[in-house]
């Protein structure tokens, strides 16, 4: 039977001749046949007449060196799957060894070699072949025999045949791991550097062609060396795997993670909507990895510092992208360990505000910090105070008053906006008793207060029954303002639980009307009682007769609707003439009063109203 075949190729006579004879004088010598070549071009020609277990190839050769030469023989159906081992005393930094892996190799060794190691490199595939062309002799054998076989022995043949088909893929696809161990990490299964390399590299060129934002997050373990000291090594790998598990629990389904050695991860985020989602998911993984782990019946405490580059502004190549993150990940590191860092420090002062701010906001609501301003909606023709509308306002410790929307988008992210939401409804509820239980001079008008999307899926019928409830006062004299935009998003659901609201007695209002390009049929599966029209439309009425148009459509059909129509906005007497014209119910806007304190919006506004 043949015996496997070792393709060894070197334009050096003396190194050619001492790696043969160190392949010839290793112990398993005699199970393979080693066949040289002096160039890459005859090498090729050797690749067409021999099937090679494994190729041993020079880096350095004149004309077509040891890289042009692997990628050519992996381009070659009959050769592609080959595995090659470079062998180089030339080129030994990194980056060669890197492009060694690029052009196919599964080794990248630096001679001299020490004899056992090549030994022990070339054996798993000396075995590899060796059991394929057993397989195949015996394929062959019984197939001459089957030539030869009775009629009533072809069934038995055929099931034999089977079990050796099904050995030959099996071995094959033992090939095909072996090959993929090259790309991935053998402790914890995620890709190593060849293959994050790999794919940086295309990350980076669709990135550029399409106009696209991607990060970089270079994590590193804080404190894992003095861990894996005390406790050992097992408990460190186990520690390692299951930081490798929170990492890609708390990554996107999209993104990349790779463990480039060590106690060092990479996450490649692709088809970023704004550099800020790379902050979110970095913070979602330092946050995982705050946790204590249980090892054994060890409870461990660490964390990972985080260091954040982004294409194109910090780099445009794998090594000042990768380069960047690592220097961004130091600095976290001097910082505060277990924090993140952008590789620009404008990010970082942004990124350092945001923290702080969710931070703040956990203790506001302790702190008794918010208040709730109001803001008067008046009847177009009598001139009235037709209700109010609720306005949050934090009073910050450090940056002074502070309005829903400089606040709200972190207490979303956070997952405050429940708490804060109950809180302002609670609060309007006491306000409107207050109001009710004072002299004449204060009319009964309902307060709305705006709704945020995640309230709709956190009980808040309840939220609002309680509120009434305990504060002893009626469904009228409350109403819910829902954004446009939000709304959208999950018709059925909204629909269900605004439905069971307005059935209690309570207005709603759909707010900001015409920035979210609903359709008529979401207005009338919804139990809608007002439209508010956004200030963008009201800012230039008598300027603009396309706004003016949008205006009087909008009324129209609100008039076919059966609903109410109130204008956000509106800050000159001539907005107002000309909403009054067009047969708007209500305004509301500094034209008549900016949102004031609640005593201070009695004092000046409902004495005389």
């Amino acid at each position: 039977m043949l015996k496997p075949k070792v393709l060894l190729v070197n334009d050096h006579p003396a190194s050619l001749l001492a790696l043969k004879t160190l392949l010839l004088s290793a112990p398993e010598a005699e199970h393979y046949e080693v066949v040289t070549a002096t160039s890459g071009a005859q090498a090729l020609r050797e690749v067409l007449d021999h099937n090679f277990a494994v190729i041993l190839l020079d880096v350095s050769m004149p004309g077509m060196d040891g890289f042009e030469t692997a990628e050519i023989i992996h381009t070659h159906p009959r050769s592609a799957f080959v595995p090659i081992i470079f062998i180089t005393a030339h080129y030994a930094d990194e980056m060669n060894r890197l492009k060694g892996y690029q052009h196919g190799a599964v080794d990248y060794l630096i001679s001299p070699v020490i004899p056992q190691i090549l030994h022990s490199k070339i054996s798993v595939f000396i075995e590899l072949a060796k059991k394929n062309l057993q397989l195949q002799f015996q394929k062959d054998e019984l197939a001459m025999l089957n030539r030869d076989m009775q009629a009533q022995q072809m069934e038995d043949l055929k099931r034999i045949n089977a079990a050796l088909e099904l050995e030959i893929i099996e071995r094959r696809q033992a090939q095909e791991r072996a090959h993929a161990l090259a790309t991935k990490d053998p402790l914890t299964g995620l890709l190593n550097r060849r293959s994050l390399t790999e794919s940086l590299e295309h990350a980076i060129a669709k990135a550029a062609r399409h106009n696209e934002k991607l990060a970089l997050l270079f994590l590193d373990m804080d404190r894992f060396k003095a861990i894996n000291d005390t406790l050992g090594h097992d408990a460190g790998d186990e520690l390692l795997l299951q930081v490798a598990e929170r990492i890609t629990g708390a990554v996107r389904g999209s993104d990349m993670v790779a463990r480039l050695g060590g106690d060092e991860f990479v996450v490649l985020m692709e088809a970023l909507p704004s550099y800020t989602a790379a902050a979110e998911v970095a913070k979602k993984v330092a946050k995982a990895n705050s946790k204590p782990f249980i090892i054994g019946s060890q409870h461990i405490k660490t964390s990972v510092s985080i260091g954040i580059s982004l294409f194109p502004q910090d780099g445009t190549t794998v090594h000042t992208l990768m380069r960047s993150a690592d220097l961004a990940m130091y600095h976290a590191k001097q910082e505060r360990r277990g924090s993140v860092q952008f590789f620009h420090e404008e990010l970082n002062a942004r990124l350092l505000e945001r923290c702080q701010l969710e931070h703040e906001l956990q203790h506001a609501l302790e702190n008794n910090e918010f208040e709730l301003y109001y803001q008067p909606k008046v009847d177009t023709r009598t001139g009235r105070i037709a209700g109010v509308e609720a306005l949050l306002r934090w009073h910050h410790p450090r940056l002074g008053l502070l309005s829903g929307g400089d606040f709200m988008p972190a207490a979303t992210e956070t997952g405050q906006v429940i708490p804060i939401g109950e809180w302002v409804i609670s609060s309007a509820c006491a306000q409107a008793k207050r109001w009710q239980d004072a002299d004449s001079g204060y009319p009964s008008v309902p307060i709305a207060v705006n709704i945020a999307i995640p309230q709709i899926y956190a009980d808040l019928p309840d939220v609002i029954y309680r509120a009434l409830r305990d504060h002893d006062v009626p469904p009228s004299s409350l109403q819910l303002e829902i954004t446009e935009s939000l709304l959208i998003r999950d018709l059925d659901k909204a629909s269900s639980v605004l439905r069971e609201i307005s059935e209690s007695g309570i207005t709603i209002a759909i707010d900001d009307f015409g920035t979210g390009y609903s359709s008529l049929s979401v207005l009338k599966a919804l139990p809608i009682d007002i439209l508010k029209i956004d200030q963008s439309f009201v800012r230039d009425l008598g300027k603009d007769l396309g706004d003016n148009a949008i205006v009087a459509a909008i009324v129209n059909m609100a008039r076919a609707l059966a609903l109410r129509v109130v204008a956000e906005g509106v800050e000159t007497q001539e907005q107002l003439n000309i909403l009054r014209d067009l047969g708007c119910d209500e305004h509301q806007g500094y034209f008549y009063s900016k949102p004031l304190p609640a005593l201070t919006l009695a004092e000046q506004l409902f004495h005389k109203a």
